[in-house]
C-alpha cells in the first residue's frame, strides 16, 4: 500500500487524507457523528428510563412514603424520557431532556431518593451535552 508523496501511509477510511483533521472532514474520528451523538443522548435516555421504573418498588419498600403522586410523577418521566429518546435527532428534543433533568430534580419535594436521582442524572446529561457539543462544535 503506498502512501502520499509525504511517505505517510494512506488510511482507507480516509482518516489520512488531507484536509480531515481539525481544519475540517471528522476531527473527532468517527464515520457520522451525528448519529453517534444522537445515540449518546437516546442510550442516557433509556437507561435513565429503565432506573426510574426499577427504583419505584425499592424506594416503596424501603423509603416508606412514596405516594401515588409521586409514583404517576415517576411513571410519567419515565414515558417523556423514552418519547425524547426516540425523538433526539431533532434538535428541540436536547432541550426537552434538559428540561426533563430538571423535572426530576423537582421531583425530589415528592420524595428524596427521586432528588438525588434528579441530581445523578442532571450530573450524567450535563456530561452528554458536554460530549456533544465537543464532537459536534
Amino acid at each position: 500500500m503506498s502512501g502520499p508523496a509525504d511517505g505517510t501511509p494512506e488510511r482507507p477510511d480516509g482518516a489520512g487524507a488531507p484536509g480531515a483533521g481539525a481544519s475540517g472532514g471528522r476531527p473527532s474520528g468517527l464515520r457520522d457523528p451525528v448519529r453517534a451523538v444522537r445515540g449518546l443522548g437516546a442510550g442516557t435516555l433509556v437507561i435513565e428510563t429503565v432506573v426510574l421504573l426499577l427504583a419505584i418498588q425499592p424506594i416503596r419498600v424501603l423509603g416508606g412514603d412514596l405516594s401515588g403522586t409521586a409514583i404517576a410523577a415517576v411513571v410519567g418521566l419515565a414515558v417523556a424520557a423514552v418519547l425524547l429518546a426516540g425523538m433526539m435527532g431533532r434538535s428541540w428534543a436536547w432541550h426537552g431532556a434538559t428540561v426533563l433533568q430538571g423535572l426530576l430534580l423537582l421531583a425530589g419535594f415528592l420524595h428524596w431518593s427521586l432528588g438525588v436521582l434528579g441530581l445523578v442524572f442532571g450530573l450524567v446529561w450535563l456530561y452528554v451535552l458536554h460530549v456533544r457539543r465537543t464532537i459536534l462544535g
